[in-house]
């Protein structure tokens, strides 16, 4: 059963975000980490997809402001090559930190999508506070971007928390011998089951509705996100 929801973009210090939460409340969160279109029309839509099966959703917004519905692609990824990863985990900190203390959540996990998806990764490494990581598509290109400073496989295999992979096979971000380098780093942990799923000939980006023209891809989404939403809320009850 669809929960009624409340969504509003707020303030949480000096940082934009967009908030979405079951109209009942609840004690279950998960901190959104978008791909380079910030919190855009899509974004919007997984968060209240989210919020509707009962889990408060906060989104974190890369670029202050700005998205793909106000700003050409072209300009968003220019911004993606100056991000700094120590500065954007600060940010995703304050936000699970306002989670746990202002919105009073139990558990809070993270889920992101491409850009988002590394950062999951480095996020789950960082802060055993998360009940789940959640990686759709993660850009963890065979050679490190120049500003990647920290290592995704090296965070993925610290992480603790039950944690979901998603990886399409045609993926021309994301060479395989990356996802086998995720895939064993977390299976090589000691705490924390994995869950991984590969979608043959699925693109990179396949959540994105955008690419939903492509059959592969929009069948790929539509058996993953019933999947990645019951995961969300079995980790975050």
């Amino acid at each position: 059963m669809a929960h009624e929801i409340d969504s509003s973009t707020i303030k949480v210090g000096e940082l934009p975000a967009y908030l979405s939460r079951p109209s009942g409340g609840g004690t279950g969160g998960m901190l959104l980490l978008p791909m380079v279109t910030g919190i855009g029309t899509q974004l919007r839509e997984f968060a209240d997809d989210i919020a509707r099966a009962g889990i408060t959703a906060l989104s974190w917004d890369p670029w202050h402001g700005i998205s793909s519905d106000d700003t050409p692609r072209e300009r968003l990824f220019e911004l993606m090559g100056q991000l700094d990863d120590e500065t954007c985990l600060g940010e995703m900190r304050q936000l699970l930190d306002h989670m746990v203390g202002e919105l009073g959540l139990a558990q809070v996990g993270v889920i992101g999508w491409c850009m988002g998806g590394r950062f999951a990764f480095l996020l789950g490494g960082r802060d055993e506070r998360l009940a789940n990581v959640v990686a759709y598509h993660p850009t963890v290109p065979g050679t490190p971007a120049p500003n990647h400073t920290l290592d995704a496989v090296e965070h993925a295999a610290r992480t603790t928390a039950p944690t979901m992979m998603l990886y399409p096979t045609a993926d021309t971000l994301v060479p395989e011998e990356s996802f086998t380098r995720l895939q064993t780093a977390l299976q090589s942990r000691q705490a924390g089951p994995s869950i991984i799923h590969v979608y043959p000939d699925a693109e990179h980006g396949f959540s994105d509705r955008s690419r939903h023209g492509n059959d592969v891809n929009a069948a790929a989404y539509a058996v993953s996100w019933p999947q990645a939403l019951a995961f969300m809320q079995a980790t975050t009850r």
